[in-house]
């Protein structure tokens, strides 16, 4: 339990710095609140009396490892170029021993044997998932990644005393609780590097839109829009980055926010705002 603390802890640091999949996180609950919702979630709980003989969960994970070390490469890479990156990509640097080490655990730890004797779940967005798991993943969810081992005993008797858990199930906590992290580490670290991605385009338009400030203004929009047009969306680290490089420069440049902003708003899109701080004169520094 000590290293599935320090685990879930680095994780914690690791999500408030970031912004693909969506990290896994709904409404934080109090652990009363917790205990509410367990009880619900066991009620909600139908077991497969035939699942399918198929692991969905390991070669999950063994996706998530692969993405994750692909993250670290690209983020290294990032940092012996001297680019800026964010703390969040300094921590998975920095700790991706530590993902290593989990990950190689839980291929030790639940071998497929173990893993078919699970019960598995009839319905539902986890459906021939083991129910453990699922169980995990919510607890994940509403605690925001931060466990200690209060709040997973409350959990658990909450939950059993509508629908008991296996010997095997409960033995299978931990494990099931490392996996569902690495899921949310894979997710959080996805979108760093996306983040970082958008910031390296950014800055290479802004090069572009600069230089041709001072020789055509007039290609400037039409330049922008070869780039920008056709995307089916914009990310905010693009916009936030693009706004950072241009602002104060040449007055010229007022036509690509502008036309900016109005695509941004006809899509509904968020980063519209980021725009609007440029366009309105009251630039202020954004992070994503």
């Amino acid at each position: 339990m000590a290293m599935l603390r320090l685990f879930s802890a680095l994780i914690g640091k690791f999500r408030r710095a970031a912004e693909a999949e969506l990290p896994i996180r709904e409404e934080l609950y109090s652990i009363e609140r917790l205990e509410q919702y367990a009880a619900a979630l066991a009620a909600e709980h139908k077991i497969a009396e035939r699942p399918q003989r198929v692991s969905l969960l390991l070669p999950r994970l063994e996706e998530n490892g692969r993405k994750l070390i692909a993250a670290y490469k690209a983020l290294a890479e990032s940092i012996r170029e001297e680019h800026v990156i964010s703390p969040a990509a300094e921590w998975l640097v920095d700790n991706f021993h530590i993902v290593e080490e989990q990950v190689r655990e839980i291929r030790e730890d639940l071998p497929k044997s173990y893993y078919h004797e699970l019960p598995k779940l009839a319905e539902g967005p986890f459906k021939n998932y083991p129910r453990i798991y699922a169980f995990c993943f919510a607890l994940i969810a509403h605690t925001d990644s931060h466990l200690d081992t209060e709040t997973l005993r409350r959990f658990i008797n909450a939950y059993q005393k509508v629908s008991p858990l296996s010997i095997g199930e409960l033995w299978a906590v931990p494990i099931n609780l490392r996996i569902a992290l690495v899921e949310n580490l894979r997710r959080l670290a996805t979108r760093i590097v996306s983040s970082r991605g958008e910031r390296d385009e950014a800055d290479r338009l802004a090069d572009k839109l600069l230089e041709l400030a001072q020789r055509q203004p007039n290609e400037l929009l039409p330049l922008f829009t070869s780039r920008v047009g056709k995307r089916r969306s914009v990310g905010r680290a693009f916009v936030v980055q693009l706004t950072q490089r241009l602002r104060e420069q040449d007055p010229a440049v007022m036509t690509v926010f502008e036309w900016l902003d109005k695509q941004l708003e006809r899509r509904a899109s968020p980063a519209c705002g980021c725009c609007r701080l440029w366009t309105g004169k009251t630039f202020s520094r954004l992070s994503v």
